[in-house]
């Protein structure tokens, strides 16, 4: 130790210096740390980041349907071909219906390989190659959502399968642009490629609609959400107050039998016992009958119902010999006193009438004919 300091060196500084000595961590936002900055992208895996290559080959295989068989025969070299470019082989077995990746040697990217089992998959629930052919991007993923085993009910699984289609498959398309992903429903499951997040919501969008909740409510707080993400002093704060709270109107509503029974009240003492034969027809005094005596009383009995059933029997065969209740006949309606008559101008005009012939002539006329026959007598004298 003196002879470090003999010769101008200073001791070794001791491991609590060390521990003492931490790097001071920068007085940063949280907010800030925790969104991405706009624009950044990961960088692109490289053959550089990998040279040597994978050490064992892996391998998927997915089978399809046999609608689908002309489709993939079709496309199936577009499909080599984009997967050769990532060293994948890919074969398409129509015998037995399925279609397999595998890595060759020269793969270098290790996660390529689900990227072409999802392709492969995609394809096999009837989404397009243009759109399929996506997953093999690093900013795109996909879903594929079973939706079969979450409604018993055929038909109600039918129905809502629709509702999440909409009408002309307009629900559907507001989805795809709202969550920026390719939706396709298919049978049995919904595929979705798009980004992760756009991913999560149509998850949840499709799942709530096989709950029986519209996807209106879904759609209609996405367009909240998607407002207030533009917002840059929003993205920290909590967004519960903006998003819309729907409530659960339709209660299940319990069928009523038709019979209801009323429940009696509740008492501590046992009921009255019934009376058996014996006591009821010592309380009437047929107990201490005789046998000719109980059934002279029988038959009367018998013979007073069966009288009875005959009279209203006559009662209703008379009854189609009833006449039935005329109506009373209208009175006629007299004629109105309002219009005053002149009885003087009708006497006048009979008395005229029975004057005047048929055919005869006026008084004018008459003396016209005189005149002229005295005329023609004078000229023959």
């Amino acid at each position: 130790m003196s002879s470090a300091l003999e010769n101008g060196r200073s001791p070794a500084p001791e491991k609590s210096e060390f521990r003492s000595r931490k790097p001071k961590p920068e007085n940063r936002d949280e907010s800030e740390l925790l969104t991405v900055p706009d624009g950044w992208k990961e960088p692109a895996f490289s053959k550089e980041d990998n040279p040597r290559g994978l050490l064992e080959e892996s391998s998927f295989a997915t089978l399809f349907p046999k609608y689908r068989e002309a489709y993939l025969k079709e496309c199936w070299p577009l499909v080599q071909k984009a997967l050769n470019e990532h060293h994948i082989n890919a074969t398409l077995d129509l015998i037995e219906g399925s279609m397999t990746v595998c890595t060759t040697k020269k793969t270098f990217d290790p996660y390529i390989i689900i990227r072409a089992r999802d392709l492969i998959k995609l394809l096999a629930r009837s989404v397009s190659f243009e759109q399929a052919v996506r997953i093999l991007q690093d900013d795109v993923a996909c879903d594929i959502i079973k939706i079969g085993s979450l409604v018993r009910n055929k038909e109600r699984f039918v129905k809502r399968r629709q509702r999440l289609i909409g009408p002309k498959g307009s629900t559907l398309k507001a989805l795809e642009l709202l969550t920026n992903c390719y939706i396709m429903v298919q049978g049995n499951t919904v595929s979705a490629i798009g980004p992760f997040s756009g991913l999560k919501e149509v998850r949840k969008v499709v799942l709530d609609t096989m709950k029986n909740i519209h996807p209106i409510y879904n759609i209609k707080t996405l367009m909240i959400k998607r407002e207030l993400a533009k917002d840059s002093e929003l993205r920290s704060q909590s967004w519960e107050r903006f998003l819309p709270q729907f409530k659960h109107k339709n209660v299940n509503k319990r069928k009523e039998p038709k019979k209801k029974t009323v429940k009696k009240e509740y008492t501590p003492f046992p009921p009255p016992q019934p009376e058996s034969q014996i006591d009821k027809e010592l309380a009437s005094g047929e107990y201490f009958m005789k046998a000719n005596q109980k059934k002279r009383q029988k038959m009367e009995a018998i013979k007073a119902k069966q009288a009875e059933a005959l009279s209203k029997r006559q009662e209703e065969r008379n009854k189609a010999f009833i006449p039935p209740k005329e109506k009373p006949a209208a009175k006629p309606k007299e004629a109105p006193t309002e219009t005053k008559i002149d009885v003087a101008t009708i006497k006048e005009k009979v008395k005229k009438a029975k004057n005047k012939k048929l055919g005869a002539l006026t008084d004018e006329e008459v003396k016209l004919k005189l005149e002229v026959d005295e005329k023609k007598k004078k000229k023959k004298k």
